[in-house]
């Protein structure tokens, strides 16, 4: 979730949607939701630029959590002798920025990977010695404040191949593309392992809530990621905040991860945050939100939310939006799960063998 700074004042055209005092009470399966509505916080700036009290910039609605530091009980790498993870900082990628790449890196750092920033184009000679790619809401130069259709690519052919090769000689790939316009932005790199991006807000848009993908309800699938290999790394819950993206798979060997139940649909807005009743919405009933790919030697995670693997503070109250929302307290391990599979820990599993092609499973 981001709104960019150009786009707070285009929001007194959202669509309102009546708020339900009785919403602050719904629980899920294991958890109880803040006591504010979501439903508030996604009307917050609509109703800031209608008092004419928005802010000129983001950082005072949207900022990191810098008190969310958690613990590490067993860290899979001794500390600085782990694998190297490059975070991309040279396509314009917003969680990218120093604050941002400071909260992932002590994450890293403290699971004992080796993390550095990624500021070149991609090349078989920027990715030489890394091990994991981290790719997140990347952007051409020329939307970072123009988020309106069309979307240009965030990356050359050339950077794709070179991506392409280095996944297919071993190196992983972390991929992650929020709602429009990064989906649009990234869609050349998801199409080269197997994925398909719609460049649009996925949402249930008579709630405008987080959603919860549940493995009791089969919206969460067993794979390496979610299973965990360790007492304690099962997932069962993982949430994600309004809006990403809905992807679908267009190659069998793509694994499902975070699947879309009946009404989800996809805003496709011309743009960001800008729409009315004539916007075109799709149903992305059985679309994803989350997949794995084993692509030659290498390994893919893409996620279509980024504020779920981040932690922030969002709106006048700070109302938690992430790893450190109450109800996500399992997007974390999800993260370290994902990370320790990118990454081949030692006792972590794929989902292919050389007599077991790398189908799904279940």
């Amino acid at each position: 979730m981001h709104i960019p700074e150009s786009d707070w004042k285009r929001l007194r055209r959202l669509k309102p949607i009546a708020l339900d005092r009785s919403y602050a009470d719904r629980s899920t399966d294991e958890h109880s939701w803040p006591i504010i509505s979501w439903r508030l916080m996604a009307l917050i700036p609509c109703v800031l630029v209608l008092l004419g009290t928005a802010p000129r910039g983001l950082s005072a609605q949207q900022v990191i959590d810098a008190a969310y530091r958690p613990r590490i009980s067993e860290p899979t790498y001794p500390v600085g002798a782990g694998p190297v993870v490059l975070v991309d900082a040279g396509h314009n990628a917003f969680h990218a920025r120093d604050e941002h790449f400071a909260q992932l890196a002590d994450i890293l750092l403290r699971d004992g990977y080796r993390a550095a920033a990624l500021r070149d184009a991609y090349s078989a000679r920027a990715l030489a010695g890394a091990d994991v790619l981290i790719v997140v809401n990347a952007l051409a130069d020329r939307d970072v404040d123009n988020w309106v259709l069309p979307t240009s690519p965030a990356f050359t052919p050339e950077e794709i191949s070179a991506v392409r090769e280095w996944v297919e000689n071993g190196g992983s790939l972390l991929l992650i593309a929020d709602h429009m316009p990064f989906p649009g932005a990234a869609a050349d790199l998801g199409r080269a392992f197997g994925v398909e991006f719609m460049n649009g807000f996925a949402i249930v848009e008579s709630e405008w809530d987080p959603l919860v993908f549940r493995r009791s309800r089969s919206t969460l699938r067993a794979h390496p990621l979610t299973d965990g290999q360790r007492a304690g790394e099962r997932v069962d819950s993982v949430v994600t905040f309004v809006a990403g993206q809905a992807f679908r798979a267009t190659h069998a060997r793509v694994c499902p991860l975070l699947v879309f139940e009946a009404g989800v649909v996809s805003i496709n807005m011309e743009r960001a945050w800008e729409f009315d009743d004539a916007t075109p919405r799709v149903p992305v009933e059985g679309w994803l939100q989350g997949a794995a790919v084993e692509p030659g030697g290498g390994r893919v995670a893409i996620f279509g939310e980024a504020a779920m693997f981040a932690a922030q503070l969002v709106g006048p109250r700070q109302q938690p939006v992430g790893m450190n929302a109450p109800a996500a307290n399992q997007n974390l391990q999800l993260l370290l799960n994902t990370l320790r599979w990118l990454s081949r820990a030692p006792g972590v599993e794929g989902t292919a063998s050389a007599e077991r092609p790398p189908l799904c499973p279940g």
